[in-house]
């Protein structure tokens, strides 16, 4: 089973930036737990981490090419105003699960609102880093179920 996991804006600077919501684990962390995870639970993680929001769109059609069985999102700020990302993930036939470390419908206002919700599986968000092991296993589960 393949996973991709993609990371958005600015989660480059994770471990640096506002630790009071993000905390100090790094992406590089993150990602790690999760291939550890993914190991344990027989799939294969690739992530990708890009500020560039042609970039993001690229790899989403690139994994539905290489015909990933499932993909993690966060977004970061574009989840609340990028409808060619959403349109992107909307070609994927495959099981979406959208995360975030921070708890969204917590935060500003304008944090409410996910441009991706009506288009992805599920939301798992305001756990921290352990946002990305709940959705990989939720992810997981959905493309067994859907497979």
């Amino acid at each position: 089973m393949k996973i991709l996991m993609l990371h958005g804006i600015n989660h480059n600077m994770f471990g640096k930036r506002d630790p009071k919501q993000y905390g100090t684990t790094t992406l590089a962390e993150i990602d790690a737990q999760l291939k550890a995870l993914g190991k344990e639970l027989g799939a294969e993680i690739e992530s990708f981490q890009t500020n560039s929001e042609s970039a993001m769109c690229e790899r989403i059609h690139q994994g539905f090419a290489d015909g990933v069985d499932a993909v993690l999102i966060n977004a970061g700020a574009w989840t609340h105003y990028s409808f060619g990302i959403r349109d992107a993930l909307a070609i994927l036939t495959v099981p979406v699960v959208e995360l975030h470390m921070s708890n969204i419908h917590a935060r500003e206002e304008f944090r409410h609102r996910s441009v991706f919700a009506e288009i992805v599986r599920g939301q798992i968000c305001g756990f921290g880093s352990d946002s990305y092991l709940l959705a990989l296993r939720a992810a997981v589960s959905a493309a067994r179920a859907s497979a």
